[in-house]
């Protein structure tokens, strides 16, 4: 079996001036426990509450199904395949327009002003994707709960179900899109022109399937997708960054501890990269299946304080889908 050196991406190739993101309240605590959730709610700031539970496409369970029959008191639900912008490969849950989030978060009763705190059914999984989406839009007022519906129930707190309330419709300016956190096909294909060493003007590629998909060995959950990896990409699952707890018959994850979440960069990249990735000197980009549970690996790094970080949106479903990619497979 063998591993490849890092590939990384050219910041040469992005864009030279950033497009100003709106604006919001000043950043919300990236995480939040159930207790924390409960205390904000009994508080008289405006809060929205959202359910970003989303299923893989091999899975037969509904997000929307169970949202009706178990919830957060007063959560809306968020639906990240239809507040997308279409593709021309036709992929799901992409990055909006700025008109699209905004319209979305009207209908969500989500002003400029209210703190965005959005959970998962799974504990963490989709949930920092939508976190993701909210901060690239500059709506810095935004939470996870960490450990989602479940933690919040292990925690013996109150669940709604049945037909939810309408939310009272906003006003929510369209928002322009911070550039430099979203990457494109383009720029990492042209990343296989540039060579391995951490120390030229480039990025490094981290992807958060299961290592088995990232080696060629374990099939893609879509039916036709070629598994492998993009050349020289490292392989760090998303699970890598979390931890699974068992409470009361209730199963979750939640993150590990920062120092933990560190432990596992160092393994997957080594150490001088990720002194690097600290210091700033390396910007880092996390990817993944469809560019959902690479948003998981996005929130640690920025629990590790990092600032420079992209996600590649189409992850490895556009990347494999297009004829002309050079598809890698470890041995």
């Amino acid at each position: 079996m063998s591993f490849c050196l890092p590939r990384i991406l050219s910041r040469t190739s992005l864009p030279t001036k950033l497009l100003r993101p709106m604006s919001s309240a000043s950043s919300a605590p990236l995480l939040l426990t159930p207790a924390q959730v409960k205390e904000l709610m009994a508080g008289q700031r405006p809060i929205s509450i959202l359910d970003a539970t989303w299923f893989m496409p091999n899975v037969s369970r509904k997000a929307k199904d169970e949202f009706a029959s178990k919830r957060l008191p007063g959560a809306q639900f968020l639906d990240l395949d239809e507040v997308a912008s279409p593709h021309e490969l036709g992929l799901k849950h992409m990055m909006p327009s700025g008109r699209v989030f905004a319209d979305a978060c009207e209908r969500l009763g989500i002003a400029p002003s209210s703190h965005v705190i959005i959970y998962d059914g799974h504990g963490v999984f989709s949930s920092p994707r939508a976190l993701f989406m909210f901060r690239a839009f500059g709506h810095g007022n935004s939470s996870i709960i960490d450990g989602g519906l479940p933690r919040w129930q292990a925690d013996g707190l109150p669940v709604e179900d049945g037909v939810p309330q309408q939310a009272q419709p906003s006003e929510y300016p369209a928002p322009i899109l911070d550039t430099a956190t979203v990457k494109s096909y383009e720029q990492v294909v042209s990343n296989s022109l540039l060579g391995p060493a951490l120390s030229s003007d480039a990025e490094i590629v981290v992807d958060a399937r299961s290592q088995g998909r990232y080696l060629g060995k374990d099939p893609e959950p879509r039916p036709g997708l070629s598994s492998g990896h993009i050349p020289n990409s490292f392989s760090l699952p998303f699970t890598a960054f979390l931890d699974r707890k068992s409470t009361g018959g209730l199963e979750y994850t939640t993150f590990l501890p920062k120092e933990k979440i560190q432990q596992a960069l160092v393994n997957a990249v080594g150490p001088e990269a990720v002194d690097m990735i600290l210091q700033g000197k390396l910007p880092i980009t996390t990817s993944c299946g469809s560019g959902m549970s690479a948003g998981v690996l996005w929130l640690g790094l920025k629990l590790l304080g990092v600032e420079k970080i992209g996600l590649y949106d189409e992850s490895w479903t556009g990347y494999a889908m297009r004829p002309t990619s050079k598809i890698e497979i470890s041995h």
